[in-house]
C-alpha cells in the first residue's frame, strides 16, 4: 500500500470515529466541536472543543492497519494524551471497530452508567 493510500484509510477511520461522537452526542454538541487531525499532524487524532471535552473526557488515537503493533499503538495513544485518559480505536478491512482502555476507566464506565 502506498502512502496516500494508507493515509486515506486511516482518514476514513478518524471521520468514522468523529461521525459515531457527534452523532451520539447530537443534542448537546454542534459539527465543529469535534473534529479530526490531518495526516501527519502530531498529538491526538480527534480534536475536541472544550464543550466536546467536558462530555468526552478522552483522548483518542486509531488506527486502520491490517497488522497493528498493539503496544507501540498504545504508547503513542499515551504520548499524546496529555491529561486525559488514552483510547485506542482500531480496525483492519473488513473487520468491525474496536476499543482498548486502560482497565481503571473500563470500571469507571460501568460501574457509573446508569442501571
Amino acid at each position: 500500500m502506498n502512502t496516500r493510500s494508507g493515509k486515506a484509510k486511516g482518514r476514513r477511520l478518524q471521520n468514522k470515529v468523529r461521525d459515531v461522537l457527534l452523532e451520539h452526542f447530537s443534542e448537546e454538541l454542534e459539527p465543529d466541536d469535534i473534529r479530526t487531525a490531518i495526516m501527519g499532524e502530531t498529538g491526538e487524532d480527534i480534536k475536541l472543543s472544550p464543550a466536546a471535552r467536558k462530555l468526552i473526557p478522552y483522548s483518542f488515537e486509531c488506527k486502520n492497519q491490517e497488522k497493528l503493533n498493539i503496544w507501540s499503538s498504545l504508547e503513542q495513544a499515551e504520548e499524546n494524551s496529555g491529561d486525559y485518559p488514552p483510547v485506542l480505536i482500531f480496525k483492519r478491512n473488513r473487520s468491525k471497530t474496536y476499543v482498548v482502555i486502560e482497565i481503571d476507566e473500563f470500571l469507571k464506565l460501568i460501574h457509573d452508567r446508569p442501571k
